[in-house]
């Protein structure tokens, strides 16, 4: 089974998130923003490749908002009542409560004041709010019969959720914006270790590593006190919602504190209107907050008031919270054409600003003259200051999420390009985790386990998860280790999975059990089973153009390892199972019950093969030994030599390097003890050690099967045979 992940918006960019996850039969979108630097077409997702006619409400099972920004919502009103999208869609109840008055202020930047043509209106942002149905933190919610949903705390701004999607037995968690430090108003985001198949992360400060929030904190009010101190006006473009009020309960602190008179003015409307939801949503901010709620409410701003477009140009310092953020319209744009040219006045940009936007190209610290629109350019002659007040975590808290939440992949989105390509490698170098950055309209595929419950005995988890159960990240520092194996189980111990050998044993209609490998005997013998494993490996056809062939004991080398292996089979002792062999129970006379699996400390793989095993020589008179074998190859010429050759080559070579230890050939394959060799016609057999050729060689694949008391001449033969090259001239 396989995950599909549809990147519409936010790959390899920060703008108009937008994701089509399908786990089965599902098909989920995360998110539905749009992209606040273009004003055509483009700052939509392509939704036409979710249905090329249109049938969205089938096409989709349902859509998860993470939060209220408009580069996750600002296109959910267009999906749902332009193009008709009429199926469940969830968020959370601040969400559901704040995203109307982001919507409406867009609209009216975007209509009212821009005059640019309407894309949704009023009516109809209300009415796709009505289809909402709003969560609440760690409830899970049954969508239908085989989807469920749940949400976890994500700091950002008031609201914000990461969502937990399941599936049957496979699992996504897809985290929206978080911040993994809390603030003055919010939390640190909280997620359970939910070792899902796949997670999608944010990536916005991809490379930054941010310092002291105190820090940041002085240095910014020193900008602005130094400011103002001067008579300068201060504008700092924020988004109604999240940094707005961050900021002002750091100034109107500061204000206090410094017994200071300037203005601070926050512009009127749609701020008030928040404000008046942060008061009543109290519970969604941090532990400080809530504690001191009964005796003041934190959100009551002793030194800010509301601000009047008249007082845009009025004399005497101030400073000024405009919206929208990035300076992409509005009230802030307005404010910056009259500031910008002052060298009194200082421009204060707190968080990231996407590339098209006016914000953006102040951060760029080269532009002296701003172009505005085709009309308008404006001399930039005030300060501009810049500070990661941002509510995106960085990347240590990025490392940190995909490390405690533990998937087995892991896709990068809402980022830049360049930065994502380093965070990408650190993830896959340093935690073990396979890691994506698609772009825009791109589809990622990736594969998913499908668990299975089972009994252990105590014997198997003893020797198998001992090492596991034991170690945590303290104890690791403390191990006699070098520092690539200290790395690797630092690894190990952040997937929580581990190899182990053992045997699944089912008895009709029981519970699947898993046995240590050394108990197989005792729990079938007195059934009349017994315990087979098999293998399939290639041999390379010498065709006289490889210049380092292996021939099998063709060196001094190769002949200490023959002797090293065969000298223990002469004293009757046993090898260790080869690294790659599956072991198959079966039950006389020759019903194959068994299972190919890998056993992890969570989930149980289980693939079970259709073909009946034959230890006898039934089917030797019906099997055409004069038939050619097609060798595979990697530059799509065929190979051809007839079975019978390719037996007896192998046959010869055997019993040259193994000398005394008896083989016989048969016609369809060959027998020593009760290992079988024959040739393996099956592309699609499970039981091989690897699925295609070396570059430029041709191979066959020879399969090997034996008892559990033949592991020494099995692997002995396997060793031999893996990778060598016969010579048929």
């Amino acid at each position: 089974m396989h995950i599909k992940c549809l990147v519409l918006g936010a790959g390899q960019e920060v703008g108009k998130s937008c994701l089509v996850v399908t786990i089965g039969s599902k098909r989920i979108m995360f998110d539905c923003g749009m992209h606040m630097g273009f004003q055509d077409q483009r700052r939509y997702p392509d939704f036409s490749n979710i249905s090329k006619i249109g049938d969205f409400t089938n096409s989709i099972s349902c859509v998860i908002i993470s939060h209220f920004h408009l580069d996750h919502i600002g296109a959910l009103p267009y999906f749902t009542e332009v193009l008709g999208y009429e199926g469940p869609i969830y968020m959370t109840y601040p969400t559901k409560a704040l995203a109307p008055l982001m919507l409406e202020d867009y609209r009216k930047v975007m209509v009212d004041r821009r005059g640019e043509d309407e894309q949704f209106s009023v009516l109809q942002i209300h009415q796709c709010m009505k289809k909402v149905t709003a969560v609440d933190l760690k409830q899970t919610v049954q969508v239908d019969a085989d989807l469920q949903i749940r949400a976890y705390y994500a700091g950002h701004v008031l609201g914000a959720a990461m969502f937990y999607v399941k599936v049957g037995d496979n699992s996504v968690v897809y985290t929206g914006d978080y911040n993994m430090t809390p603030d003055r108003h919010l939390g640190a985001a909280q997620i359970d270790r939910l070792c899902p198949d796949l997670l999608i992360t944010e990536s916005t400060y991809a490379t930054t590593v941010r310092d002291s929030k105190h820090a940041r904190e002085r240095e910014f009010l020193k900008a602005v006190h130094t400011c103002v101190a001067a008579g300068g006006k201060v504008l700092i473009p924020v988004f109604a919602l999240g940094r707005a009020q961050e900021l002002c309960i750091l100034l109107d602190d500061y204000w206090e504190r410094m017994n200071l008179k300037v203005p601070i003015y926050f512009s009127a409307g749609l701020t008030i209107q928040a404000n008046i939801y942060y008061k009543l949503l109290i519970s969604w901010t941090n532990q400080k907050i809530k504690d001191t709620y009964v005796t003041r409410n934190t959100f009551d701003f002793k030194h800010v008031s509301n601000f009047d477009r008249s007082q845009i140009n009025a004399p005497g310092p101030c400073v000024l919270f405009a919206t929208p953020g990035m300076i992409s319209g509005g009230l802030s744009l307005d404010v910056f054409k009259e500031w910008a040219p002052s060298e009194k006045n200082l421009i204060t940009l707190p968080g990231y600003c996407i590339a098209g936007t006016v914000g953006h190209k102040l951060m760029s610290g080269k532009s002296t003259r701003v172009k505005v629109d085709n009309r308008t350019h404006i001399e930039v002659r005030c300060q501009v200051h810049m500070l990661s007040f941002s509510a995106h975590t960085d990347a240590k808290g990025i490392m940190d999420l995909v490390k405690h939440v533990s998937p087995r992949h892991t896709i990068l989105v809402h980022g830049e390009k360049p930065k994502m390509a380093l965070l990408k490698t650190r993830i896959s170098s340093e935690l073990g985790i396979p890691c994506y950055d698609p772009t825009n309209n791109e589809t990622i595929v990736v594969p998913c386990t499908h668990a299975v419950k089972v009994d252990a005995t105590k014997q198997f988890l003893s020797n198998n998860m001992c090492m596991a159960k034991c170690m945590n990240q303290e104890k690791v520092a403390q191990l006699d280790l070098g520092m690539q194996h200290t790395k690797i189980l630092q690894n190990l111990i952040t997937r929580d999975r581990i190899s182990a050998e053992g045997i699944v044993l089912m008895e009709n209609a029981q519970k699947a059990k898993v046995l240590h490998p050394s108990e197989a005997s005792d729990a079938f013998i007195d059934e009349g089973h017994k315990v087979r494993f098999r293998c399939c490996c290639p041999v390379y056809i010498g065709a006289g153009n490889d210049t380092n062939p292996k021939n099998l004991c063709d060196s001094e080398s190769e002949s200490c390892a023959i002797k090293e292996h065969t000298e223990p089979l002469r004293k009757k002792h046993c090898f260790k199972s080869h690294d790659n062999v599956t072991a198959d129970i079966e039950q006389e006379p020759g019903i194959h019950h068994g299972h190919k699996f890998s056993f992890a400390m969570q989930t149980l793989a289980m693939d079970c093969p259709s073909e009946v095993i034959d230890d006898g020589n039934k089917g030797a008179s019906s099997m055409n030994m004069n038939a050619t074998v097609n060798l595979s190859s990697d530059n799509g010429f065929p190979f051809s030599y007839k079975r019978l050759d390719l037996l007896h080559c192998v046959y010869l070579q055997l019993v040259r390097c193994l000398g005394g230890l008896a083989l016989q050939e048969h016609e369809d394959h060959i027998q020593g003890k009760s290992l079988r060799i024959q040739i393996c016609s099956d592309e699609k057999c499970f039981y091989r050690i690897c699925d295609c050729p070396e570059k430029g060689r041709q191979a066959a694949i020879l399969c090997c099967s034996w008892d559990e008391e033949d592991n020494g001449l099995a692997n002995c033969v396997v060793t031999l045979l893996r990778g060598s090259q016969l010579n048929l001239d």
